[in-house]
């Protein structure tokens, strides 16, 4: 059964993360995507590596396949151009043409030169969706500067939520341990481009979508940036704990960590009634959450010694039946392992044309009418393209 987006066609220009990861989730939904690549060297995490799928050829230089570039290419067609040169810049235009999606990451106007430009490519198909991707957009006093997702945690605020806070041993801004910005812009990309479709199947009209790794990461600040708004402070780093929720953090059980995720009162009066500790359910500092996060100074170190009193995984299963939300902190290859990962099916797996299996992480969108899949492995390193078919 063909997927959603089955009658779409994207051309994508883009490399690395941010652009890959939009155009892989339109092809996850059964959108034809043909991704351009340099000659040779091809998207840069072809070689950011190990661990490889297929390793760089040292002998003809040709680029291999590292395990980074198979989470954001899979499902796609790949062709190697030079459009640099105007042979090549003049078969991407011809590839525009007959495209429903253009999506580029470079620098402001850094495609211009070569006429792949939004004004441009509208001259050739006057409703075509163009997203350009950019560390800041194509206004304002950094448009012209490059970003990446590490700088842009830090610019945009979120290193400064993130770590323990000042006087903790390992106390310092800390980055999420994936690329965040890009996946969060990837995702934003794929929502705007399927919202610009929608607007050209009503009335005809494409558009150009200008999107900043900035502006991104600005908006996923979400709750900690409307705390700031309403309150004027700005928030600071707290380590595993929630600004507005307490308890709701990591705490060390007899033998391993849990995350205890408390989000109401009667969830705490039930945390209570587990650990054995009524009474605390009852006193005035902590009745309500407006008052445990007042008083969390006084709570989070009483909740830390009942919880090292007895191993992690009896909180859990006592607290799980009561229905407190609470879980053990998994390592990756613990996540794999999990019977409900692995119930949702959340590992698939497909094959180059060589025969060698790619193992990959699916699409979590389940649909009733368009289900997802088959699942094709991403493109090898194609020759490059000698402007024949």
């Amino acid at each position: 059964m063909a997927g959603p987006l089955s009658h779409v066609r994207v051309l994508d220009l883009s490399r690395v993360l941010a652009g890959p990861w939009a155009t892989q989730t339109l092809a996850d939904m059964g959108a034809e995507v043909v991704k351009i690549e340099r000659p040779g060297l091809g998207d840069d995490t072809r070689g950011w590596g190990p661990p490889f799928v297929q390793a760089p050829d040292p002998d003809s230089g040709r680029a291999g396949m590292a395990a980074y570039f198979t989470c954001a290419n899979r499902g796609k067609r790949s062709v190697a151009i030079d459009f640099t040169t105007p042979e090549g810049a003049r078969l991407v235009r011809e590839m525009a043409a007959s495209a429903d999606v253009v999506v580029e990451n470079f620098k402001r106007g850094g495609l211009v030169k070569y006429g792949l430009d939004y004004e441009s490519l509208k001259a050739v198909k006057p409703d075509l969706v163009y997203c350009s991707i950019t560390g800041f957009g194509q206004t304002g006093p950094y448009a012209d500067r490059a970003g990446y997702d590490a700088m842009i945690q830090a610019m945009g605020g979120l290193m400064s939520i993130t770590g323990q806070p000042d006087g903790e041993p390992g106390a310092e801004p800390m980055k999420v341990g994936v690329a965040v910005v890009d996946l969060f812009t990837g995702m934003y990309a794929a929502t705007g481009i399927l919202a610009a479709l929608a607007h050209r199947d009503r009335t005809g009209e494409g558009q150009w979508i200008d999107l900043a790794l900035l502006d991104v990461q600005v908006a996923m600040l979400a709750n900690q940036a409307a705390n700031f708004l309403v309150s004027g402070t700005a928030p600071g780093r707290m380590g595993n704990a929630h600004p507005n929720i307490c308890p709701y953090q990591a705490f060390p059980a007899a033998d391993g960590h849990l995350m205890l995720a408390v989000g109401n009162d009667q969830q705490f009066r039930r945390f209570c009634a587990v650990a054995g500790r009524e009474d605390l359910a009852d006193d005035p500092r902590f009745a309500t959450n407006k008052k445990r996060v007042e008083n969390r100074a006084v709570l989070v170190p009483l909740v830390r010694a009942l919880l090292a009193a007895r191993p992690r995984d009896e909180w859990i299963a006592g607290l799980e039946a009561a229905g407190v939300p609470c879980g053990p902190i998994n390592t990756i290859d613990q996540v794999f392992a999990h019977p409900q990962v692995k119930a949702r099916g959340m590992v698939v797996e497909s094959r180059l044309p060589d025969g060698t299996i790619v193992p990959m992480v699916a699409n979590p969108l389940k649909f009733s009418a368009t289900p997802l899949g088959p699942w094709a492995a991403p493109p090898v390193m194609p020759p490059e393209h000698d402007g024949h078919d």
